[in-house]
């Protein structure tokens, strides 16, 4: 029978209270009631909320975050969910590359994508000057380009969804149409796709989320294109001269408005779809190669050298020239971009230490992925293995800053810790490097309980409760039972936390410290400034370095996983030869001599 684990729920229910909803819940209130966190309340009903429709720039920036967002959400989820029928129901070569390419734009944060792109299709970019292509400024920076744009780097987490949903081979419902006449296009019609529906929504409803609530494009495009979004016009809000949090609150408060449109959605269209097509004659999916295999890898190819290829080549050609405009030619090829990076440099009267920024990035990305780890295995343990009565506010609690955007995040991490009564206890935050590490470790936990959860669903409880007969405590259980069992799950969800909190722009932009320099802000000011040679070289190589730290650290995991699996296999082999020496009468020992 499973334990209530009361202490520890109420534990870590109360720690995500702090780091993740009391900062929401504090841009709300402040919405309503302006000057509720700095001692100067001023209600004035809601009327500050109705002026959105009133205030040009407020009003456009949200309509700019929903078409983007609908916009986004449409063809992200058909190129997406297109891929993944693909994917599921056959087997070709790039297949493996494609999903490679999956992880690598879902990992890959947003900004240095769509700078990758402004360096593609600007008026002055590579298209323009080495290709010819002058439409494309045109083409892509406007609303439905910006929409091709995003769809082309959020589609994975449609394919994503889309591609769980599709491995399981029901086709018994698919024969007995076709036994009825009905024409193959008919069939995936009426039969396949409706049964695919509740994953091709939640897949639209994730996209649309990570649109409307991303940074990284608004922050890129800026130096290029006026495209305000409610994410970007909050970040102005706090950054301007006299600063609006009463804007910035209102802002955020339409923002998480659209989320919880988005998550209602998804919750209707699952509760009303059906899941029971799956019985026991249900087996996944066997791939099949297809007829026109040639086409099929060179469409994946094409598509990917679209996705990927644009943003990350623009890149890493300016990185490599000298001047833009005079092509990749061997006079033009320079690595002084590179070598410019430990030199030091300034922009603006700003220094630009890609060495210190890099430094301070990865140990708070260190720090955020050790202890969110530790908070999230606590999380999944108490989810799967408990009776805790709380379990649908901590499952809540865990999930939230998934949704939320970073930059809402953000501002209620500033109204909730920038506090002068907090000075009494040495708790005013704000300002400090701790109080980024907490907003990023808030950030990491829902990575680490998400990719943790479905090991544990593997654990039988029975074991546990085995344990607890004989004693052993709740931490006894998760150190020596559980934590052996989920370490390889462990191991990445401690690469996933890492590499998600390296370059979040959102949070460094909002809790920067003065004169502390951070990885994404070097390479977005660089970039703001017109510095591309630097701004690329030091995305290629910061990148590079995180993908290296990324491989070397799973290799050495799986290197000490083998090793100790050797290890407890020839233990076992020694016990068992102990009790079968036992079992025929000699001593247990005799077998070595």
């Amino acid at each position: 029978m499973k334990n209530s684990g009361t202490r520890w729920g109420v534990g870590v229910a109360l720690l995500l209270f702090i780091m993740i909803f009391l900062p929401l819940l504090a841009v709300l209130l402040n919405a309503i009631l302006p000057g509720l966190f700095f001692g100067n309340i001023q209600f004035q009903g809601f009327g500050l909320l109705g002026e959105i429709f009133h205030r040009p720039l407020w009003r456009q920036s949200l309509l700019n975050s929903v078409w983007l967002g609908i916009g986004t959400a449409l063809l992200g989820t058909l190129i997406g969910a297109s891929l993944a029928m693909v994917r599921a129901r056959w087997n070709f070569a790039s297949g493996r590359l494609l999903d490679a390419g999956v992880w690598l734009l879902l990992i890959a944060p947003s900004f240095m994508l769509a700078q990758g792109w402004v360096l593609f299709a600007g008026a002055d970019g590579l298209a323009s000057r080495l290709l010819g292509m002058n439409w494309v400024t045109a083409a892509l920076f406007q609303p439905s380009g910006l929409m091709v744009i995003m769809a082309l780097s959020k589609f994975p987490l449609a394919y994503l969804t889309v591609l769980a949903a599709t491995e399981w081979n029901v086709s018994q419902y698919g024969h007995a149409a076709r036994l009825n006449g009905a024409h193959p296009w008919t069939v995936w019609r009426t039969v396949e796709l409706p049964l695919a529906a509740p994953s091709i929504v939640a897949g639209a409803t994730l996209v649309f989320i990570d649109t409307v609530g991303d940074f990284g494009l608004p922050a890129a495009l800026s130096t290029v294109y006026r495209f305000p979004t409610l994410t970007y016009s909050i970040y102005s809000a706090i950054y301007q001269s006299p600063v609006r949090f009463d804007m910035a609150g209102v802002l955020a408060f339409y923002l998480v408005v659209l989320l919880a449109i988005a998550m209602t959605v998804l919750l209707l269209s699952l509760r009303r779809s059906r899941f029971d097509f799956l019985n026991a004659r249900a087996v996944r999916m066997l791939k099949v190669r297809p007829k026109s295999t040639l086409l099929l890898n060179g469409v994946t190819i094409v598509f990917l050298m679209m996705s990927i290829g644009i943003p990350v080549g623009s890149s890493l050609c300016i990185s490599l020239m000298k001047k833009a405009g005079n092509g990749l030619v061997l006079p033009n090829l320079t690595l002084e971009h590179y070598l410019s990076l430990f030199a030091g440099s300034s922009v603006d009267h700003t220094q630009l230490s890609f060495v210190e920024g890099m430094l301070h990035s990865l140990t708070i990305a260190a720090i955020a992925a050790g202890i969110s780890i530790i908070i999230g295995f606590i999380v999944a343990y108490v989810l799967t293995f408990t009776e805790f009565k709380m379990k649908g506010w901590l499952q809540l609690f865990s999930i939230i800053s998934l949704a939320v955007p970073g930059i809402v995040m953000g501002i209620g991490y500033i109204f909730v810790w920038n506090q002068k009564w907090l000075e009494a206890f040495n708790l005013h935050l704000y300002g400090t490097p701790s109080l980024l590490v907490i907003a990023v470790i808030a950030g990491a936990i829902p990575y680490a309980v998400r990719v943790q959860l479905g090991s544990f669903g593997t654990i039988s409880s029975s074991i546990l409760n085995a344990a607890a007969v004989q004693g052993a405590g709740t931490l006894a259980r998760m150190l020596h039972i559980v934590l052996p069992l989920v370490r390889r799950s462990l191991l990445l969800a401690v690469l996933t936390a890492f590499g998600t909190s390296v370059f979040d722009l959102a949070l460094t932009s909002m809790l920067q410290p003065a004169n502390y320099v951070l990885m994404p802000l070097v390479i977005d000011q660089a970039f703001e400034f017109g510095r591309y040679g630097y701004a690329t070289a030091a995305t290629v190589l910061s990148g590079g370095m995180v993908l290296l730290i990324i491989v070397l650290i799973q290799f050495a995991g799986e290197t000490i996983f083998k090793w100790s699996d050797r290890r407890e296999g020839n233990r076992t082999k020694i016990q068992e030869r102990h009790t079968n020496t036992g079992q025929q009468g000699g001593s247990p020992y005799e077998f070595n001599s």
